[in-house]
């Protein structure tokens, strides 16, 4: 026999005699896939069962539909989306499946309206809310213009005071004073305390700025603390002068040379260095 030919005997089936058949080797193969396909693909009996519906495309790549734009897909139907007035269609698969219009702001979902920009305002480049022009802050739903009284600019921050004073004044209220400065003093540039600092040789003293007067073996210390001088080394403070400082024996003066301190092996007791046991 040859091998192109394939001879089905006949075959007893409740005592019926089958029928001799003879068909060619690749023709068997061939009905054999396909059976196969038809029986074991679910995407096959799929399609074959749920056939594309109206609105719909074949997809660009595999198998299977996708809905037109301007549709949206429902089960196995294409419903068209209500694209409502002022804007647009977007052709997402999520979301409302479109966008409200510049100047325009969703409102629960279903309608666009239209953003009012108050006096004094502009529409945000969102197209969505909108922002007080510089000289005007926002007061619920209108802006208002800033007021800047005397002595005082508009201020570049945001979040902060509307207006601040000039150099040389100070809040009070809604308005800007001048700060007084007492004599041997300048203005400083803090934004809080103090606003003004005695010169090089004064200390501050109720409100005033009184001269430092160095005492007799010291000298001058700008120092932001203390009586605003030091004595020389070999001298300590003493009421508001430097008093000579006497070294007991075994002693000597320590790093900053307005203490006194004992030798090695020698420790202090009562103004003197004693030897250590």
């Amino acid at each position: 026999m040859h091998r192109s030919d394939l001879k089905l005997s006949p075959v007893s089936s409740k005592g019926t005699v089958g029928v001799l058949a003879t068909v060619s080797f690749t023709e068997f193969l061939a009905l054999s896939f396909v059976a196969l396909v038809t029986i074991g693909s679910p995407s096959f009996a799929q399609s074959q069962s749920a056939p594309m519906p109206a609105n719909a495309q074949p997809r660009s790549y595999g198998e299977g539909w996708e809905c037109d734009r301007g549709y949206r897909r429902d089960d196995d139907a294409c419903l068209a989306v209500i694209v409502p007035e002022n804007a647009y269609g977007t052709n997402r698969t999520y979301g409302n499946g479109w966008a409200c219009l510049h100047g325009f702001q969703e409102v629960d979902g279903a309608t666009c309206l239209e953003v009012v920009v108050p006096d004094g305002g502009f529409l945000d480049p969102s197209g969505q809310r909108w922002n007080c022009l510089r000289g005007y802050m926002k007061v619920d739903d209108i802006c208002l213009e800033v007021v800047v009284p005397d002595n005082a600019y508009l201020s570049a921050d945001s979040y902060g005071a509307a207006w601040l004073c000039n150099r040389g004044y100070q809040v009070e209220g809604d308005t800007c004073v001048a700060i007084q400065v007492p004599e041997n003093a300048f203005l400083n540039a803090s934004s809080y305390g103090q606003p003004w600092t005695c010169e090089r040789g004064y200390f501050e003293r109720d409100d005033t700025c009184e001269a430092v007067v160095v005492p007799e073996n010291a000298y001058f210390d700008d120092a932001s603390y203390g009586p605003g001088w030091k004595c020389h080394r070999g001298f300590s403070e003493s009421d508001d002068g430097c008093a000579e400082i006497i070294l007991p024996d075994n002693a000597h003066l320590d790093r900053s040379g307005n203490r006194w301190e004992c030798h090695r092996n020698f420790q202090r007791s009562q103004g003197r260095c004693v030897l250590n046991d």
